[in-house]
């Protein structure tokens, strides 16, 4: 017979364990890219747009006025900096670089109308890609763009930002299209990025996308595209480190957070990982796409990332990873928890067919390596398929740690699994054969994230041997 005591003792240790599985996550990813940041830093140097002559009325092309704003205020970038004040009112303006040691504020009633010209500038593919990402050559450039910069603040008094990109999206669905579209806002090689309190509106293609950067924070914007616009992608953190995207609403018609790293050899060749980012306090809708999504171009790897307290509703896929033969690379360290999905068709995919290449020079053994991943605390209501996890033959995607899952899902098979490997425990409905084995003591290292609760779940097996009669 059981002690009670012994019942006890493990209810006690139960609980223990919990506790630590729920206050691991930054303990353990060390320095967090998240910290408090001031956008309204006082910079010396201040004018407004409306002083070099613009009209905000919606019609008057403006492109020229920003562009000379941008230049006088050039010459104070190394006497403390200096900001760009648009007021209320309806700018219409084309493509404009920025420079380092800038602010540029939107008013509340600033709205940024993207001109839809298709006269538009042309920039180079990034080099990590080797071709535009829709069409081979160069693309067209963001409407807010810059390289090279240090020290950079977006942000306002929820001003918008509209890309106008229906235009843009027609030409892409008619196949008129000769360069790849533009996004709202891109940054490359910039370091000390800051992007805030603004809602940006129906981009031509990805909203925002830093890449090649470091210290790179998205704070509290609203990101919005309807729902069947192709490729509307809302934050795509690309070959970047120490990444926080945080407290923002996103909807849009593809993925709502991307990150990416570079595409097959290109990506390979250029090896800048995407490491060190994290996400956290999101919701969101989309009914194409992701909620978070890695890949699928991730050849250059991604690491290290955390994503906790994500709410996403009436969508499409919330977590995804893409790759493919060919790709190379690795996605390994990626710890996502506490996630709500009510009304979500799929609720983890895993794709290892992803097989969109640059061109016919990739090399088709270049296998990626995807390992210790860990999901933990997710939970969802009229969930179709709990996952679609589906490696790539001959090379299993491996440590795959399923904790505290709970679905309710309305198709007889919830789990589809093929080329994987990991472990779970307290999953409902119960998981596909390869990740059946419970996580116990010697799967900790394979488990991302789980060995600080090492000594917790020893005493745990202890006492549940215990009540066993052990």
């Amino acid at each position: 017979m059981v002690s009670s005591v012994c019942i006890f003792s493990q209810l006690v240790d139960v609980l223990l364990v919990l506790a630590f599985f729920s206050h691991i996550t930054w303990a353990v990813s060390g320095s967090s890219p998240c910290k408090q940041t001031d956008v309204g830093v006082i910079r010396p140097h201040s004018v407004t747009i409306t002083e070099f002559g613009t009209v905000g009325d919606g019609v008057t092309l403006n492109t020229k006025a920003f562009q000379n704003a941008i230049f006088y205020l050039n010459s104070f970038a190394d006497k403390g900096g200096a900001k760009l004040f648009v007021p209320a009112g309806r700018w219409l303006t084309g493509s404009f670089n920025l420079i380092s040691h800038l602010t540029l504020w939107l008013d509340k009633d600033a709205l940024s109308l993207f001109h839809t010209s298709d006269d538009w500038p042309l920039v180079d593919p990034v080099p990590s890609y080797g071709r535009g990402r829709e069409l081979p050559g160069a693309r067209h450039q963001s409407l807010i763009y810059g390289r090279n910069l240090t020290d950079v603040i977006i942000t306002g008094d929820n001003g918008t930002i509209d890309g106008q990109g229906s235009v843009w999206w027609n030409w892409f669905r008619s196949k008129t299209l000769n360069y790849t579209r533009p996004h709202l806002v891109e940054l490359m090689n910039s370091t000390g990025v800051v992007i805030s309190n603004l809602t940006f509106l129906n981009s031509p293609f990805w909203n925002i996308h830093p890449v090649y950067c470091s210290r790179v924070t998205v704070q509290n914007v609203t990101i919005m595209a309807p729902l069947d616009s192709p490729n509307t992608d809302g934050v795509d953190p690309d070959s970047s480190d120490d990444v926080c995207i945080e407290d923002c609403y996103i909807s849009t018609g593809d993925d709502l957070i991307s990150i990416k790293s570079g595409w097959d050899e290109y990506g390979i060749s250029f090896a800048r990982p995407s490491t060190n980012i994290v996400i956290r306090r999101i919701i969101g809708h989309n009914r194409n796409g992701s909620g978070i999504a890695i890949g699928s171009e991730m050849s250059g790897g991604v690491s290290e990332i955390y994503a906790e307290d994500i709410f996403l509703f009436n969508s499409s896929t919330a977590i995804k990873i893409k790759t493919a033969r060919g790709r190379g690379g690795y996605v390994r360290n990626i710890y996502i928890s506490n996630v709500t999905l009510p009304g979500v068709d799929t609720a983890i995919i895993f794709n290892g067919s992803f097989s969109q290449h640059p061109d016919e020079f990739y090399d088709p053994n270049a296998l990626p390596v995807i390992e210790r991943i860990t999901f933990k605390d997710v939970t969802g209501d009229s969930i179709k398929v709990a996952g679609l996890l589906n490696g790539i033959e001959g090379d299993s995607f491996r440590h795959v740690c399923l904790l505290n899952i709970t679905l309710s899902v309305t198709t007889e098979s919830p789990w589809n699994c093929s080329n994987v490997q990991g472990y779970s425990d307290l999953v409902s409905p119960k998981t596909c054969e390869p990740l059946k084995e419970s996580i116990n003591p010697k799967y900790y290292s394979d488990c991302y994230l789980l060995p600080v609760i090492c000594r917790v779940q020893v005493i745990k097996t202890k006492v549940l041997g215990c009540f066993r009669g052990k």
